[in-house]
C-alpha cells in the first residue's frame, strides 16, 4: 500500500510520467466516484412518499441536529475521495439512497464542499421507499448537455403487480471539452433472497445495456461510464452475462465493457459492504473500451479502487470491520454509510 501511494505521488501528484529517456509527459487527473449515502432523508414528512419509515424519520429527538451531522459526514467523505492523489474532490460523483434534490443541495453546501461549486442532476423516481439516484459534478470541470431518467418496469411474479424501483440516470456532457456519458444505477435489492430476486436485477442490467447500446449505435466509440449500487457482485449474472463486463483490458472489444472490480472481488476478496461474515462488492464503476485506448491526449482510465479509510470502518460491536454505518438499532450511530465508496482515476496528457 505504501509503495502504491508513493507511485501515485510521483506519477500523479507531480503529474509527470517519463515515457523514455528523451521525453517526459505531463498529465492531469480527475476522480470519478460513486457513493451510497445510506438513507439520506430530510426531516420533513413528504405525504407523497413512504419517508416516515426512513431511519431519519424514526428518530424522535434531536432530528434536525442528527440530519446536519449526517449531511456533514457525507460531505467529509466526498471531500476526501481521491484528494490524496488529485488534490481535489471528485469531478463526477454518482450517489444513491437520497430522498430528493434538497438533501444533495445540503451536502453540496456544506463548508467542506461549498467552494467546489457542485452542480446536481436529479429526477424523482417512483421507488416505493422514496429514494433516488443523482449525479454531482464540479461546474468548472463538467458541463451537462443532456440528461434523462430511464424507468425500470418490473412485476411481481405472483400478483403481476408492478414493483416500483429506482430509475436509471443518464447524463451526457463535456468533461473539460470531451464528451462523456455517465449512467447512475441503484438496482433492486435482494429482499426475499438472492435467487428469488435475481430476475429483477437481470432486468435492471438489461435496461442498462439497452442504454449503452443506444449510445453506441450513435457512436461506437462513445465514452461511457456506468456506476452504481448494483446489489449484485461482479460475478453475478446481471454483470457477467448481461453486461458481459470483462476483467482483463485486453479482452474488451469494441462496444465492450471493462469492470476493474472483478479482480478486486475474485482475487483480492475485497468488498464495499458486509453481511453475516461475508463481503459483497455491490458498488462498481465500469467503462467502455475507448477509455482503455492508450491515447492520452484524451481522457483515459488509469486506476480504480475502494475508498475504505480507517475512519469509515466500524471498530466494535456486531458490525466490527464493516463500514461504519449511519443508522442501527433505531438510532443514529454517528457513522457514515453501510457502503464504502468506489472510485476511479481518469488521466489526460497536458500539452
Amino acid at each position: 500500500m505504501k509503495n502504491f501511494k508513493l507511485l501515485l505521488s510521483v506519477v500523479l501528484i507531480t503529474a509527470v510520467l517519463r515515457v523514455n529517456a528523451q521525453e517526459e509527459h505531463k498529465y492531469k487527473i480527475h476522480t470519478v466516484a460513486f457513493y451510497n449515502l445510506e438513507n439520506l432523508f430530510d426531516t420533513v414528512n413528504d405525504i407523497e412518499k413512504n419517508d416516515e419509515a426512513s431511519p431519519m424519520m424514526e428518530i424522535k429527538a434531536n432530528r434536525e441536529e442528527i440530519y446536519k451531522k449526517k449531511v456533514h459526514n457525507m460531505a467529509r467523505v466526498i471531500a476526501d475521495i481521491g484528494s490524496d492523489t488529485t488534490g481535489n474532490t471528485p469531478a463526477l460523483l454518482g450517489v444513491c439512497e437520497i430522498e430528493n434534490v434538497k438533501v444533495l443541495e445540503d451536502v453540496a453546501n456544506d463548508p467542506l464542499l461549498l467552494g467546489k461549486d457542485y452542480g446536481i442532476v436529479h429526477f424523482e423516481s417512483p421507488d416505493r421507499r422514496g429514494i433516488d439516484v443523482g449525479l454531482m459534478y464540479q461546474k468548472s470541470l463538467f458541463q451537462p448537455i443532456t440528461k434523462s431518467s430511464h424507468t425500470l418496469k418490473i412485476f411481481d411474479d405472483t400478483s403481476r403487480k408492478r414493483i416500483y424501483t429506482r430509475d436509471q440516470l443518464l447524463v451526457s456532457g463535456e468533461l473539460e471539452g470531451e464528451l462523456v456519458h455517465i449512467i447512475v444505477n441503484h438496482w433492486p435489492s435482494r429482499r426475499g433472497g438472492e435467487a428469488r430476486s435475481r430476475a429483477k436485477r437481470v432486468a435492471a442490467a438489461k435496461l442498462n445495456k439497452h442504454m449503452i447500446d443506444s449510445l453506441q449505435a450513435i457512436d461506437p466509440y462513445a465514452k461511457i461510464i456506468t456506476m452504481g449500487d448494483l446489489n449484485d457482485n461482479p460475478t453475478n449474472a446481471s454483470v457477467k452475462d448481461v453486461l458481459k463486463a470483462q476483467r482483463k483490458k485486453k479482452n474488451v472489444k469494441i462496444k465492450g465493457i471493462y469492470n476493474p472490480f472483478i479482480n478486486m472481488f475474485k482475487k483480492q476478496g475485497l468488498g464495499t459492504g458486509g453481511y453475516r461474515d461475508s463481503w459483497s462488492l455491490f458498488d462498481q464503476i465500469m467503462v467502455t473500451k475507448p477509455f482503455l485506448d492508450k491515447d492520452y491526449t484524451k481522457w483515459s482510465y488509469y486506476k480504480a479502487g475502494i475508498f475504505n479509510k480507517n475512519y469509515l470502518v466500524n471498530k466494535k460491536g456486531r458490525y466490527a470491520g464493516y463500514p461504519f454505518r449511519s443508522f442501527a438499532d433505531g438510532g443514529f450511530t454517528g457513522g457514515y454509510s453501510d457502503h464504502f465508496p468506489v472510485y476511479m482515476y481518469l488521466i489526460k496528457e497536458i500539452k
